[in-house]
């Protein structure tokens, strides 16, 4: 599934492809938001991504790409 996160001050979204459910990022989000915390995903190849929970602007769950026309790496 995509995630796309808006950061504070930043001029582009963090773009991340995870395996977690939508439900699962929507409770990591309001547990980073809510104990002004950090938000952790990890992407479909291994990495973490970790944000500030006090700079998310927004978070967009998206959906999977399945069917998607072109290469994947």
């Amino acid at each position: 599934m995509e995630v796309k996160i808006g950061i504070q001050y930043a001029p582009r979204e963090l773009v991340v492809e995870t395996d977690e459910s939508a439900e699962t990022v929507e409770k990591l989000l309001a547990d980073a938001v809510g104990s002004d915390g950090v938000l952790a995903l990890t992407d479909t190849k291994g990495r973490r991504v970790i944000v500030p929970g006090s700079k998310i602007a927004y978070l967009e769950i998206g959906s999977s790409t399945l069917g998607a026309v072109g290469f994947r790496s």
